[in-house]
């Protein structure tokens, strides 16, 4: 994409194996109902941070296609604020403070969709620290960051 195009938003298609239960989970995590629900289809036009997410039904998804998604923040309040969204919606965030991950210090929290999927939310605390993890959760090849900061 050249720099003279503006970017509206993200997209992020996900493979799940249940269009219903995904649907659940994500309406808790981004506190919105999905724009768009067909037969084996549903789509999130989320306005913050702006992300087109989508849900495709199909088998079992392949491991090792996606490593997680994340949500950067600018501080570690925005990162709490967004916590207790989720206890709020009824998720249950797993916290990981003060870690040493992508080769930054950084604080989180994370939650899983039914698919195994994880979702971070992160504020990087000190970045390009030497010799650290590379990546803190999930193994996989592919990190998928939206920078809201």
């Amino acid at each position: 994409m050249n720099r003279l195009t503006p970017a509206l938003k993200i997209h992020v298609a996900l493979n799940v194996r249940d269009v219903e239960a995904s649907i659940l989970f994500y309406r808790r995590l981004f506190g919105i109902d999905p724009s768009k629900v067909r037969p084996g289809y549903a789509k999130f036009d989320v306005e913050f941070p702006p992300l087109n997410f989508s849900l495709n039904q199909s088998g079992p998804p392949e491991a090792g296609r996606l490593s997680h998604l994340g949500i950067q923040v600018p501080s570690t309040g925005d990162v709490l604020s967004i916590r207790q969204q989720w206890l709020d919606a009824g998720l249950t965030p797993r916290d990981e403070m003060q870690t040493n991950c992508c080769h930054a210090l950084q604080d989180k929290a994370w939650v899983r969709d039914p698919d195994g999927n994880e979702w971070e939310v992160f504020v990087v605390l000190q970045d390009n620290l030497a010799e650290t993890t590379a990546c803190c959760s999930s193994e996989g090849s592919a990190l998928v960051t939206i920078d809201v900061a």
